[in-house]
């Protein structure tokens, strides 16, 4: 089975591979018990991603992963660290310039092209820039040297809007190609609906689920009636919201009677409720 290409987490915490520079994430070789609904495994030349029947749920079946790298792969992975990593002495065209002499594959039309689409001033130090300035500096530099793997903390944070959509669209492209992954950890729900093939829940440090989104929309809708109806609904409830027009309830599709009134449910709407399911037990 082809694993799928992108690999999403809402977390509570940083990725444990976001605690390290590029120049070092590649010398690890790190397990992070995560979890998916099959068993899948996805390689490329410089990184080995595989997805195993091992760990326990919440909701959804056991899993692990584990992300493999050699020293040599550091040419291959490109980190941005939700701002961080940069030194903050340098402006734009500094930093491209220490890049290219710790990136092999370092492209300086490519960083300069990424600059200029960005809008980032040539002589601003680092420590000036605001939130978004930083997180498109940093998006520039994983991309400019041609990763093959990017590890992307909190990548779309600070953005307005018309830019995160900018990014959603490069990451879209980039994982168009056969040889690229994308390991993304992201509190932006529509981030993760836009670019994401399968996505991992975590909440208070438990893992909720992790399974494909389109398995997700199919597994689980949203039912409607009364809050009596609700009462006496004969199936488990993963998420309930009661207002005085009525009451919702999260619901898989397979356990509802036929006839049931259900209406799809979004990623956002499935976490919301999740976690207030989570909150009562």
């Amino acid at each position: 089975m082809k694993a799928k290409r992108m690999l999403s987490l809402l977390l509570t915490a940083a990725l444990m591979l976001s605690m390290m520079t590029p120049a070092f994430a590649a010398a690890a070789q790190t397990e992070l018990p995560l979890a998916s609904q099959t068993q899948m495994e996805e390689t490329n030349e410089a990184v080995s991603i595989r997805l195993q029947a091992t760990g326990k749920l919440v909701y959804g079946s056991p899993f692990e992963l584990s992300v493999v790298t050699r020293p040599a792969d550091a040419q291959y992975i490109g980190v941005v660290l939700g701002g961080e990593g940069i030194p903050t002495c340098l402006t734009a065209p500094q930093v491209g310039k220490v890049m290219a002499g710790i990136y092999q594959n370092w492209d300086a039309a490519a960083y300069a092209e990424l600059c200029q689409k960005f809008g980032l001033p040539d002589k601003k130090q680092y420590k000036d820039y605001s939130t978004g300035m930083k997180m498109k500096l940093c998006i520039a530099v994983a991309l400019a040297h041609h990763p093959k793997l990017l590890l992307l903390d909190e990548a779309t944070n600070g953005l307005d809007p018309v830019v995160r959509d900018e990014v959603t669209d490069l990451l879209l492209d980039f994982a168009r190609d056969e040889n690229h992954s994308i390991l993304i950890s992201s509190h932006i729900v529509s981030d993760l609906e836009k670019l994401c093939d399968t996505i991992a829940f975590l909440h208070k440090g438990r893992l909720l689920l992790c399974e494909e989104k389109d398995a997700l929309r199919e597994e689980y809708a949203l039912w409607h009636g009364t809050a009596a109806q609700l009462a006496a609904l004969d199936v488990r409830v993963y998420g309930k919201r009661v207002t005085p027009y009525g009451a919702e309830a999260l619901v898989r599709r397979d356990a509802m009677p036929a006839g049931a009134e259900l209406t799809p449910v979004s990623i956002e709407e499935l976490f919301v409720l999740m976690v207030k399911g989570e909150d009562v037990q």
